[in-house]
């Protein structure tokens, strides 16, 4: 939900969704679909090494997006290095797939951080080759503004490691990343539920990206419309303006008003 006033750009495209969807581990390709049209999202990422590039209109994944009007945002999961994400994101775009990238650099298995240095060279490699980069990196407020400077069309703090559903670690930091932002920031890893996600709308972020919380849930298509709503509701909240927190009681009527005369 937005108005004309609240639109998310991104790479010269105007989105009316702000729910970035994942597309692996769904259970079957009927739940996969039912849940991304559930989501409303506009924007769906993969992982590039999971894709027949050879041939994508048979791929297991994206034969069943055919003649679907989505941005496709591929990823570089499973690169080390930057050199490897720069090769991989020429793959992609050499396919035909998109040149939206997601750049996405772990060398830790076991948490699957991202390696900020190596995220951004690879920024700013695929940025002067004309890519729309959207690099996924740790919330780390300085990291995230040099990934801005090298010309990143978004910036995606992850909120904890990429399936844990911890939720927002640190809400502070994820505050002080939109303060300085001027370009979108997309929350990207680590929330697990409806609340997680209005807690990161509401902190100002311009949308989040998930798979494993929908994907994994009981019920992966009430998943995807409970976090759309949260979306939404969360970026209302935050446009309203909540109320100053305060110390002690105020009676909405005020105590006057209970005074006899």
């Amino acid at each position: 939900m937005q108005t004309e006033t609240d639109v998310l750009r991104i790479g010269g495209r105007c989105l009316a969704s702000r729910f970035f969807l994942g597309t692996g581990l769904f259970p079957n390709p009927y739940v996969q679909m039912e849940a991304i049209k559930a989501s409303g999202a506009e924007v769906l990422t993969f992982a590039i090494r999971r894709i027949n590039l050879e041939n994508t209109e048979d791929d297991s994944i994206l034969q069943h997006l055919h003649n679907e009007s989505y941005i496709y945002l591929p990823n570089t999961s499973g690169a080390r290095t930057a050199d490897e994400a720069v090769r991989i994101a020429r793959l992609a775009r050499a396919s035909g797939l998109s040149d939206w990238i997601k750049v996405e650099i772990s060398v830790n298995e076991r948490t699957l951080l991202p390696d900020p240095i190596e995220t951004l060279r690879a920024t700013e490699v695929l940025v002067k080759e004309g890519f729309t980069v959207l690099p996924y990196t740790s919330d780390d407020p300085v990291i995230c503004k040099r990934l801005e400077e090298a010309g990143a069309a978004a910036v995606m703090p992850g909120a904890a490691p990429i399936g844990t559903g911890l939720g927002i670690l640190n809400p502070y930091h994820i505050g002080l990343i939109v303060e300085e932002a001027n370009v979108p920031i997309i929350v990207d890893a680590g929330l697990g539920s409806a609340s997680d996600v209005v807690q990161a709308m509401e902190l100002g972020v311009s949308g989040v990206l998930m798979n494993t919380p929908v994907a994994k849930a009981t019920d992966p298509v009430r998943m995807a419309k409970a976090m759309r709503l949260a979306i939404e509701a969360g970026r209302l909240s935050y446009l309203a303006g909540r109320i100053t927190k305060k110390k002690y009681a105020s009676a909405s009527s005020g105590l006057d008003a209970f005074q006899l005369k």
